[in-house]
């Protein structure tokens, strides 16, 4: 049982992890590419956005996974 919700938080949060990155990406080329925008602003704005999503999503998942050893139950001798 606990198996089996490590591998569904795992995958939660790797599909989310995902869709942000995609996402960021996206709007970093959109804001790259127009001519309005001012290229220097966007990674002002977006870097440590993007920094915090990644780093907090890496930590999770990293958590999850060391976790994933722990048990209940002692050791039987």
């Amino acid at each position: 049982m606990k198996a089996k919700l490590t591998f569904l938080v795992t995958l939660m949060v790797s599909f989310t992890l995902c869709i942000v990155v995609i996402g960021m990406v996206g709007v970093l080329m959109a804001g790259l590419f127009n001519e309005v925008v001012d290229n220097a602003e966007i990674f002002k704005l977006i870097s440590p956005a993007f920094q915090t999503i990644v780093g907090g999503f890496i930590g999770l998942l990293a958590g999850v996974k060391l976790s994933h050893g722990e048990t209940d139950k002692e050791p039987t001798p």
